[in-house]
């Protein structure tokens, strides 16, 4: 049997990525009882998983491309879906070194698999439904995330405890790993990418890094990245509660996102303007004093945080002369890029905090300032869709 709908592969690919926000967000909410489990008191301990899950990130994005280049992009997210399978050894991990295995390569697994979202919606889907399918897939993280905080305690309860709820969402991602085997990815389709057999324009690592386009995407999200982990990070042990808000709204934003984006084909105008009230409502979130303030801020944030994600990741498809190949040289810069920058941001943040005998003021206004990126970097991204040509 083989699958060849454009829309049971895009299946596939959400609800994998889904899964792997379920299985992660699960792990990580169950992280006290593991280590209790094994014995493990130290804070340290916790932070260096934490650490290598970020070196996970920052490396797995960047070897996505390669990785694609030698084995092909169907193997390559295979293989993505085989890394996150592995989380099964966190709920039945003995000892700290192989939790610290399991979840470092299943971090890797789910950075390969990012950025394979976009060579495969090149592919499969036309010009007119990419930034449709391009915000599905940037919302799907958030969906598993609110699955694990609204409904985990339910799961448990139906599978009998949270060491059987993490082996059910591996079982479940290593069905969808079969299942993506059974792609015929040479078959027809209506998108514009051609397949694996189509010579393409060659696109190097070092091409990537001398292209100013790829610079100016990475640093344009960048900042916000920094802003939105550290918003789980440390916001709620700064006693900043309403971070979790950020999470629906976003559900929201995403949705409305796409609907706009199909509609409106300028990408830079959502870029900008949202990048503004994202500026504005941070500095509400984190400086006001009132626990109702706070919350209306968050609700706005988590909405305009992901209302421009997918006009944001629609950019590199309408790129003239992009290519499967291009393409992802460019999300592996754009994601190991945003990931380092954001990686070395919350170690300052940390360090402020720690500087300043547990104040969080002048870390607040580092990662407040640095959010501005993405309204700053919209400056400089190009716009694929300019008005007048709609007038030609």
């Amino acid at each position: 049997m083989k699958i060849s709908n454009k829309y049971a592969i895009e299946a596939i690919v959400f609800t994998s990525y889904v899964l792997f926000a379920m299985a992660w967000v699960g792990g990580t909410s169950s992280m006290s009882q593991i280590m209790a489990s094994m014995s493990v008191d130290s804070l340290a301990s916790a932070s260096f998983i934490s650490g290598a899950v970020s070196f996970a990130k920052i490396v797995g994005t960047f070897l996505a491309a390669w990785i694609a280049v030698k084995v092909g992009i169907k193997m390559a997210f295979f293989i993505s879906s085989l890394l996150v399978v592995v989380g099964f050894l966190t709920p039945i991990a003995s000892n700290y070194e192989v939790l610290l295995f399991s979840r470092f390569l299943m971090g890797l697994g789910g950075a390969l698999m990012i950025v394979y979202f976009n060579p495969i919606v090149m592919k499969w889907f036309s010009v007119e439904e990419r930034s449709t399918i391009n915000g599905l897939n940037a919302v799907a993280f958030n969906v598993g995330t609110a699955i694990i905080l609204s409904s985990m305690i339910e799961i448990n309860l139906f599978t009998g405890g949270w060491q059987n709820s993490l082996l059910l969402f591996s079982i479940c991602s290593l069905v969808l790993a079969v299942l993506w085997l059974l792609v015929d990815w040479q078959s027809e389709n209506k998108g514009e990418a051609g397949n694996d057999e189509t010579p393409v324009e060659h696109f190097s690592y070092l091409d990537g890094l001398k292209d100013k386009f790829t610079w100016a995407y990475a640093l344009c999200y960048s900042g916000l990245l920094a802003f939105y982990i550290c918003l789980f990070t440390f916001y709620p042990k700064a006693g900043i509660q309403a971070s979790s808000w950020v999470i629906w709204f976003g559900i929201l934003g995403t949705i409305a996102g796409m609907i706009y984006s199909r509609k409106i084909k300028q990408r830079i105008p959502v870029i900008r303007w949202s990048g503004l009230v994202q500026v504005l409502t941070i500095c509400g979130l984190t400086f006001s004093g009132s626990a109702l303030v706070q919350l209306i801020c968050a609700m706005i944030l988590g909405f305009f945080v992901f209302l421009p994600i997918t006009a944001l990741v629609t950019i590199p498809h309408e790129l003239k002369g992009m290519t499967p190949q291009k393409i992802t040289v460019v999300f592996s810069f754009f994601w190991s890029i945003s990931y380092l920058i954001a990686t070395l941001v919350l170690w300052v943040f940390g360090y402020l905090v720690d500087v300043w005998s547990g104040d969080y003021f002048y870390a607040f206004v580092l990662i407040t300032v640095l959010s501005s990126s993405f309204f700053l970097g919209s400056f400089f991204l190009p716009e694929t869709n300019p008005k007048n040509k709609e007038t030609v």
